[in-house]
């Protein structure tokens, strides 16, 4: 019903409220001319007119303004007419963004009205409603009775109460529905009008709940609505594949890489070559693929496994789960892996792999420092390696040949280090040879030395070194060549060359130069001698680490002293130098160009 039909409707209530206060007054004068005081019974008609405009006036207020609970109702009734009614009632009220309109407002306890249409099969009103602007990406926020009364501020009954009356009355209450699209609802309620509109308008099939299940897993087999969502969910996924191809093809992985692993050629293009052999189909189905990365601490495995899973799903933060393994040096620490058996506590949280793997089967899963585990937990990543599945304590199974597992491990790191070194030795005469000059000593002579640094020599492990002497170690420590077995490659991570290390210097100096200007205004710039200085701390077994404490000891030291003692200020510039091996400061003070420079040692 239209704004104008229901003016019209309430002026005529208004008319006829007039006309019985009229009849009421004339009555009443009547009486008065019967001998009663006339001017009481006229003041008395006088008021029941105006009660009777007043009344009148003030439901048509009402109908007219926005009133959300009977929007939800309509909803979930599927009254078209009432939802444009409501909808038109809250135009003019001006809302800044599509989030905060009327016809996406949530219910306090999380749900929308497109949401209550499409658990209710309500096609109409699901349609009604994307056409005034629904947007059919918004996720729900009911975690369940008790986890809303807690954040509500309500009793879990009353909760219960209002999310079957106001919601829907055959869902359970006491689950929990994060992350649910309408899509989702549609689904379980098989309502297949509902997904059809949905579909249509846009809706994501492959989008995924809180427990990481799209809206396919709630559907009935067989049924219309699941035949429905299964033919968009296949032409999504072969867009989306045909979009990662393409950017795959114009933005390749050892691109990405690259952009964030300083070195470490080798390294990137061996998994590369891997992931580009398990997308493209040359590699096998039914196994997972397996990385081992080995090396010394703070060289990039962690973070080149960070990096795969952005490229690999584009920054989904389920997509990539990192477990740290010296969680798990005791036996009975597999139950908090895997789930405990039914029985013993904590059966019902489950575990926290198979806890992630159930929301994402086709994750980076990160296993750090994987020789620290117990052997029995090796046991359950080789069931996990071998046959791409896992059952959790509650004897569900959870396929996951599609997910690809990363291992890190610190065995065999000084020797891999100290082969490294020779290997760069080695390159570093073959180059100095190939030009007839003594390989440089000397730290680069400006910060540009340290952003475009010539092409290295890409170093190769040989089979020589990996096979007497990384795996015998490897074989030592697991005890069973079936785990190694199951490795599809195992990914050596070198000691930095002399030009990586400066690269780092002057990326962990630029980070520290942000954060100066950001926090305190003060700008930070160094010349092209600091780089070396700083780099001359590298210590090859703690990689990356020892540069950024260096920088820390060494820079930020310096400048937070300067600070405290009332020679740098919000404004000022800082000029690092070296003299000496010795990292200086000078402050510029504004609107001074000059450095000026500071002897901290002075008390």
């Amino acid at each position: 019903m239209s704004i104008f039909r229901r003016s019209v409707k309430y002026v005529l209530v208004l008319r006829r409220s007039a006309r019985l206060a009229g009849v009421v007054a004339r009555r009443v004068h009547g009486m008065g001319a019967g001998g009663d005081p006339g001017s009481e019974y006229r003041t008395k008609a006088r008021r029941l007119m105006l009660g009777a405009g007043s009344l009148g006036l003030a439901l048509l207020a009402a109908d007219l303004a926005f009133n959300e609970k009977r929007f939800f109702k309509a909803a979930k009734i599927g009254n078209v007419d009432e939802i444009r009614a409501q909808i038109e009632a809250s135009a003019g009220k001006g809302e800044l963004d599509a989030e905060n309109t009327s016809v996406n407002r949530r219910h306090a306890l999380g749900w929308t009205a497109l949401m209550i249409a499409a658990a209710n099969d309500q096609p109409s009103a699901v349609r009604e409603l994307l056409r005034l602007g629904a947007r059919h990406d918004v996720q729900e926020r009911y975690a369940g009775a008790s986890a809303s009364a807690s954040s509500a501020g309500l009793h879990p009954l009353e909760v219960l109460q209002r999310r079957e009356d106001e919601f829907c009355p055959t869902m359970n209450a006491r689950a929990s529905f994060l992350g649910w699209t309408a899509l989702h609802y549609a689904a379980l309620a098989d309502s297949a009008g509902s997904a059809k509109a949905l579909l249509e308008s846009g809706a994501d099939p492959t989008a995924r709940d809180h427990a990481g299940r799209r809206a396919l897993h709630y559907a009935r087999d067989p049924s219309p609505t699941r035949d429905l969502i299964i033919t968009h969910t296949r032409r999504w996924e072969e867009a989306a594949a045909a979009a990662a191809a393409e950017e795959r093809r114009r933005f390749p992985l050892e691109q990405r890489l690259k952009q964030y692993i300083v070195g470490q050629q080798a390294a990137i293009e061996a998994v590369a070559a891997a992931v580009r052999r398990k997308e493209n189909g040359w590699a096998d189905d039914e196994h997972p693929l397996v990385f081992l990365f080995l090396g010394s601490s703070g060289i990039g495995k962690t973070e080149l496994a960070k990096q795969l899973a952005r490229y690999m799903h584009r920054d989904d933060p389920a997509a990539f789960i990192r477990l740290d393994m010296s969680e798990y040096q005791e036996k009975h620490e597999v139950a908090k892996l895997i789930g405990a058996p039914p029985g013993y506590v904590g059966h019902e949280e489950g575990g926290q792999l198979t806890r992630a793997l159930a929301r994402r089967a086709d994750a980076v899963v990160l296993f750090d420092e994987v020789d620290k585990a117990h052997p029995d937990v090796l046991t359950v990543l080789l069931q996990l390696f071998d046959e791409g599945r896992l059952t959790d304590g509650k004897g569900k199974l959870i396929e996951c040949k599609n997910a690809i597992f990363v291992m890190t491990s610190n065995l065999a790191a000084d020797e891999i280090a100290q082969y490294g070194l020779k290997l760069r030795r080695e390159a570093e005469t073959r180059s100095a040879q190939r030009v007839g000059l003594v390989p440089p000593t000397s730290a680069a002579s400006g910060d540009d030395a340290a952003q475009t640094p010539e092409a290295e020599e890409s170093l190769e492990v040989s089979r020589l070194f990996k096979d007497t002497v990384v795996r015998p170690i490897l074989k030592r420590h697991f005890g069973r060549d079936e785990f190694l077995g199951r490795i599809n490659e195992i990914v050596y991570f070198l000691p930095f060359s002399r030009q990586e290390l400066l690269t780092l210097v002057n990326l962990e100096l630029k980070r520290w130069a942000d954060k100066a200007f950001a926090r305190h205004s003060v700008e930070l710039r160094w010349e092209g001698g600091v780089l070396g200085a700083l780099a001359d701390g590298y210590d090859v077994h703690y990689g990356a680490r020892s540069i950024k404490h260096e920088v820390e000891r060494r820079v930020v030291n310096q400048i937070a002293l300067a600070a405290e003692r009332g020679a740098l200020a919000r404004g000022c510039g800082v000029l690092l130098s070296e003299r000496g091996g010795r990292v200086t400061l000078a402050v510029r003070r504004p609107p001074s160009a000059d450095y000026t420079p500071l002897d901290l040692a002075a008390a």
